[in-house]
C-alpha cells in the first residue's frame, strides 16, 4: 500500500510540473522567502499576472495551448 502512494504520488507530482499547476505554488514560497513582509496574490491574481507578462512579450507571442 505504501508504494502505491508513493507511485501516485510521483505520478501526481509529474502531471503538475507538465501541466506547470505548480508554477503558483513556487511563486508563493519565493514570495515568502525573499519577501517575508509581502502578501502574496490571490491564483486568480497571479495567473492574471502570469497571462499579462505572456501577452505582453512579443518574442513569445501569445498561445492558448
Amino acid at each position: 500500500m505504501r508504494s502505491l502512494r508513493r507511485v501516485l504520488g510521483s505520478v501526481r507530482w509529474y502531471l503538475r510540473e507538465l501541466t506547470d499547476e505548480s508554477a503558483y505554488d513556487r511563486y508563493v514560497a519565493h514570495v515568502r522567502q525573499g519577501h517575508p513582509d509581502a502578501r502574496a496574490p490571490s491564483r486568480r491574481d497571479f495567473e492574471r499576472m502570469r497571462t499579462d507578462r505572456q501577452e505582453a512579450d512579443p518574442r513569445r507571442g501569445f498561445r492558448c495551448c
